[in-house]
């Protein structure tokens, strides 16, 4: 069985690598999640008062995409519409709960794609599928009618996206599985998204109970909710896959004032590596403040894995896993024509009379490699090391050494070039 080749805009997508994902709407008021209304039982008539107080004063578009930038970030997916039913974007008279008819009294989407284009970011629409405000329903409660009609009213909502905003990245989708059985009608909304925006991706969450699953034909990439991305066994596949981990910050995807249990910067890092070794971009969700910020944990931790995607860049993003070898630990190997990228784990601090390290697990070695290697050297600091290499067994040794004092690079990335 054969390996089919993506798509131009989806080989793109992949080399994107690295995202950001912002949850921000109403909810974000109340510092308690992006589901508030849902699981809090919050009335629907009390709830849409948080409209009243939804300034957008501190949202600043060109700040984001400027963090993101400078992060190494090279995609941005934002919630222009999530369960709630609140749209960031003008819905052109579909509704009037939107923050156009706010105190915001704004286009947000707008502003966000504007930045993003400034800075060279790619934008993309996360959108609810769902709706828990709809003619004063939640979708899973409506009958067969009521359900088409939503269905138009959705079909028109993400029209005004793929109309009105120039040429995006792609749509994310969210919530077919709150009605399982239904019909979604979805070759009916990717066909119109592709009528409009050719090259957009179209990505449809499948939930954090069907990690990787495919579903219409029309998707571009299978998605990982919260959890580690595992290698695609894309041979027989009619079509190519691109594959996405979403990861939030700490337990919720929006604003939680009281979740303490954040990621530390090593997290985001290793998680990071560890979906491009699966040939997965990794997309890291943050939820700014009531009124747009972005909290300064979130820009902290941004900051440092930025410094770390600055020494390593050139391995994370036209890179690709290789079939067929054999590791210790958690370690792999990606390739970019000559060039081979060996990211090394677990290392450990140099030992002194302040510090308790030592040579644990330095010796590294990994069998499969056909092309002989003339070089090897560290991307964080250009060091050459000394490496063994058996051509007729395929096996590669080094002694990945330990960290000197004063540094700790959580993954550390040799960059191997071959003849």
């Amino acid at each position: 069985m054969t390996i089919p080749k993506p798509l131009p805009y989806v080989a793109e997508f992949e080399k994107l690598g690295f995202g950001l994902f912002m949850h921000w709407g109403l909810y974000s008021q109340l510092g308690i999640g992006e589901w508030a209304q849902y699981t809090h039982e919050i009335d629907q008539s009390e709830y849409r008062k948080l409209m009243q107080s939804f300034t957008a004063c501190n949202f600043d578009a060109m700040a984001i995409a400027r963090m993101a930038k400078e992060t190494g970030i090279k995609y941005i997916t934002l919630t222009t519409r999530h369960h709630e039913g609140f749209s960031l974007y003008d819905t052109c008279g579909l509704n009037d709960f939107d923050a156009p008819h706010s105190p915001a009294n704004r286009d947000l989407v707008r502003e966000f794609v504007d930045a993003c284009n400034f800075y060279g970011i790619k934008p993309f629409f996360y959108h609810t599928t769902l709706d828990w405000s709809w003619h004063g329903k939640k979708t899973n409660d409506l009958d067969d009618k009521e359900f088409s009609e939503y269905l138009d009213y959705l079909y028109k909502s993400v029209e005004i996206l793929c109309k009105n905003y120039g040429k995006i990245g792609g749509f994310w989708f969210d919530g077919n599985w709150s009605r399982p059985d239904s019909d979604w009608q979805e070759d009916r909304l990717y066909s119109m998204i592709k009528s409009y925006q050719a090259d957009a991706m179209i990505i449809n969450n499948t939930g954090l109970f069907a990690l990787g699953k495919t579903g219409n034909p029309y998707i571009d990439s299978v998605t990982y909710e919260n959890n580690a991305a595992e290698p695609i066994n894309r041979q027989g596949m009619s079509k190519y896959l691109a594959a996405e981990v979403c990861k939030t910050m700490n337990n919720h995807w929006g604003k939680a004032d009281n979740d303490f249990d954040y990621m530390s910067p090593r997290n985001v890092i290793e998680q990071l590596c560890h979906s491009r070794g699966c040939e997965a971009n990794y997309l890291l969700n943050i939820g700014p403040d009531a009124q747009g910020a972005i909290p300064n944990y979130e820009k902290a931790v941004l900051e440092i894995v930025g410094r770390w995607v600055k020494l390593n860049g050139e391995a994370i993003y036209e890179t690709k896993p290789l079939a067929n070898m054999k590791y210790q630990g958690r370690d792999f190997l990606l390739k970019n024509g000559k060039n081979y990228y060996y990211f090394a784990f677990d290392l450990q601090l140099a030992a002194n009379e302040h510090v308790v390290g030592g040579k644990a697990n330095s010796l590294r070695m990994f069998t499969g490699l056909e092309d002989k290697i003339l070089s090897a050297k560290w991307l964080d600091n250009g060091a050459e090391i000394k490496f063994t290499q058996n051509c007729e067994n395929k096996t590669f040794a080094f002694d990945a050494g330990v960290f000197e004092s004063g540094t700790q690079y959580c993954v550390r990335v040799l960059k191997l070039t071959a003849e």
